[in-house]
This record gives C-alpha cells, sequence and structure tokens, in this order.
C-alpha cells in the first residue's frame, strides 16, 4: 500500500467456533495495517432458522484473545441495548450500528442510551435506503449521549436496481454526507456493496480515491466453509495482498493545486454556460405551455417524450458519452419542464 495509512478493519462476518476466531485473529495480526478486528456475535438473518451467531460464547472468546494481542482492537455489531451491554462488559473496544438498526430511530436511540458515558469507538452504517438524513440523524443520537469516537459506515444501498452489486453503492450518498459532516470519518465496506470476492479490491481503491478514510473487510480463514456471507468473505493472505496493491491519494501539492484551479475555474464557466441553457430551455417550456393551453391539449405527450429520450440518447453515443447517464439527466429536466408547464 503506497500512500497515507487508511483506517482498516477487518475479520470474519460471523464468530463460528474458538477455532475459528483464533486462527483468522493470528492470521490478521501479521497483516500490516489492521486496526480492528471485526467479529459478528449477533447475526439475525433475514430468514429464521439459518446461523444467528453465538452471542456471549464468542465474547468471552473475544476476550480471552484480547490479552494476546494488544496492538488489535475488537468490535462488533450491537442492535439492543443488552447487546451493548454485554459487549462492554467483554471488552469490546468498537461497537458498530448496522443498517437495519439505523432505519429505526427508536433502536437507534436505545442502543444509543446503552453507550451513554462509554469510550468505545462508535460506527454507524447507511441505512438499506439511501436516506442521508437518516445516516446523519444516528450519529447526532450518539451525539447527544456524549459518544465522540465516532465513524460513518458506507455499505451501499438495497434499490431494485443495485448494477451488479448486492448493495447499489450510490457514492453520491456518503458525499453528500461529507459535506454536510465533513469532520466525521467515512469508511467504506466493499464486502457487502459487492456480495462476491471479485469487485472487493476494485471498490476498495473507487472508496479511496473519493476520500474514504478506511475499509471495513469481512476476511474468514476458509470463506467457502463460512456459515454467513461466505461469497463476499476473503482469506486473511488475499487482503493482505489487496492491501499492498491499494494506492492512497496523495494530498494535492502546490503545482497540482495551481494546474487544478485552472481546470476547475474552466469548469466554472462550463456550468455557468449550462445553467444559462437550461434557463432560455425551460423559458422555451413555458411558452409551449401557453400554446397547448390554447390547443387544449395535455401537459404529458408520451410519444413526443419517447422520441426525445431515444434522440438524445443516440446523440450522447455519438459524443461519447454514457447514454444511460444522458437519460437520467434528461428524467430530470423533462420532470422540471413538466412542473414549469403545468403552473402556466
Amino acid at each position: 500500500m503506497t500512500g497515507e495509512k487508511p483506517y482498516i478493519v477487518a475479520g470474519p462476518c460471523s464468530v463460528e467456533s474458538r477455532e475459528q476466531l483464533d486462527e483468522v485473529v493470528q492470521a490478521l495480526s501479521r497483516v500490516p495495517h489492521v486496526c480492528v478486528v471485526r467479529c459478528g456475535v449477533w447475526k439475525p438473518r433475514t430468514h429464521p432458522g439459518v446461523f444467528e451467531g453465538l452471542g456471549e460464547e464468542a465474547l468471552r472468546w473475544v476476550a480471552e484473545l484480547k490479552g494476546r494481542y494488544a496492538g488489535l482492537r475488537f468490535g462488533c455489531e450491537v442492535a439492543r441495548a443488552e447487546h451493548v451491554e454485554q459487549a462492554l462488559r467483554y471488552g469490546m473496544e468498537v461497537l458498530w450500528i448496522g443498517a437495519r438498526t439505523t432505519a429505526n430511530p427508536f433502536m437507534v436511540q436505545e442502543v444509543a442510551e446503552a453507550m451513554r458515558g462509554s469510550a468505545a469507538t462508535v460506527m454507524v452504517k447507511n441505512a438499506p435506503s439511501p436516506d442521508v438524513q437518516l445516516w446523519l440523524g444516528a450519529v447526532e443520537r450518539l451525539r447527544q449521549v456524549g459518544i465522540s469516537d465516532i465513524m460513518a459506515v458506507h455499505r451501499g444501498f438495497d434499490l431494485f436496481k443495485n448494477g451488479g452489486y448486492r448493495n447499489n453503492p450510490l457514492w453520491e450518498v456518503p458525499i453528500e454526507l461529507r459535506r454536510l459532516a465533513p469532520e466525521l470519518p467515512m469508511l467504506c465496506d466493499p464486502s457487502h456493496i459487492a456480495g462476491c470476492r471479485g469487485p472487493i479490491a476494485t471498490l476498495s481503491q473507487m472508496a479511496l480515491n473519493l476520500g474514504f478514510d478506511g475499509l471495513m473487510i469481512e476476511v474468514h480463514p476458509h470463506p467457502d466453509k463460512a456459515l454467513t456471507d461466505a461469497g463476499q468473505q476473503i482469506t486473511p493472505k488475499e487482503l493482505e495482498q489487496l492491501l499492498e496493491r491499494l494506492i492512497v491519494p496523495q494530498t494535492e501539492s502546490s503545482v497540482a493545486n495551481e494546474q487544478l484551479q485552472c481546470l476547475r475555474e474552466e469548469i466554472d464557466m462550463i456550468d455557468e454556460q449550462v445553467l444559462q441553457l437550461m434557463a432560455a430551455r425551460l423559458g422555451v417550456a413555458g411558452k409551449i405551455a401557453q400554446v397547448k393551453k390554447q390547443g387544449n391539449l395535455a401537459v404529458f405527450q408520451p410519444k413526443r417524450w419517447e422520441q426525445l429520450l431515444q434522440q438524445r440518447r443516440f446523440m450522447a453515443s455519438g459524443l461519447g458519452l454514457d447514454p444511460g447517464f444522458v437519460e437520467e439527466l434528461f428524467e430530470k429536466i423533462h420532470a422540471e419542464s413538466v412542473r414549469v408547464q403545468l403552473e402556466k
């Protein structure tokens, strides 16, 4: 790994046995850059009747290992007040609030109250829906009870279309969270975004390129035999190789700043032209509304809209633009055009 050291959290989705935990922790202790071992203790699954974690028994094993690996911190997910109480009693130094818990402010408040007065590091995963305010609200509830060491964890979003991933990354959502809370450290969980091993390295590099402060990656000594999330876990050796290949972007140099400033000024000029053209386009849309009103025509014309989309996609291809991106752009433009026409 080149560049500044990111914050790396790694470990099994679930603690399955004392032997499995000991094996993975021993291996991770030899992997440079690993700061925290994640240990899934309570694992409520989507469907009942499957492995749901070992609870307090697993915490007992973690407590025993902590003394042998002084350089590592250990953490687990908590979803209820009693989870917090047990985890802290066994010396867990890192706790995280999972996606489904973040989605429920009542549960977040219960967990936050149980953490009051704790010095633990607390991580907050985004809810399954792309609601940045819900994510930020969970962070604020923790701050209200005196928790200061807080990190956000981006694990993607469960949408109708996930773009080939288990969870759609929708990078614009964590970017917006960073705009709203620039002081909040942010990690990326590429394991849960990917849902399989293949894209984890690429997603990890993308996250670092976007300025994320670290990664949370699921690691198992024998991934194919894992009782939960087998397809998305990697071995400690694969983690080490992945981290070695990562490039952490450096801060902008003075020379780069000067070059970037010129290019950013060019972008600003183009954006101004785009906005001027957008205002002109909506002005024409207002005139069209008057013509439609005089002719007693419906504001929305499906045939015309379909033709426009096809034409714009074709034009996008010719200009080297992604037709899908252009289609999404014009869907927003069309929606605003319809709104303007309805108000005329």
